[in-house]
């Protein structure tokens, strides 16, 4: 699954947290939070934590070429 880089930057703006809060929130590695928001593919486990963190739902994350 591949998660916007756009959306998820925008959803880590708005929930005014960094990586290493958002690592510690979510469960996930910042390597992997690292990874995601540089546009690499994440399995949908790990997007299903990234949306838990950052407090939205996962179709606000995954970008406009998965939907």
């Amino acid at each position: 699954m591949r998660i916007g880089r756009i959306k998820f930057a925008a959803e880590l703006a708005r929930a005014d947290i960094n990586i290493k809060s958002l690592s510690e929130r979510a469960g996930v590695s910042r390597v992997t939070i690292t990874s995601v928001r540089s546009g690499k593919s994440c399995s949908v486990a790990t997007a299903k934590k990234l949306a838990i963190g950052l407090g939205v739902p996962v179709s606000a994350l995954v970008s406009d070429s998965d939907t």
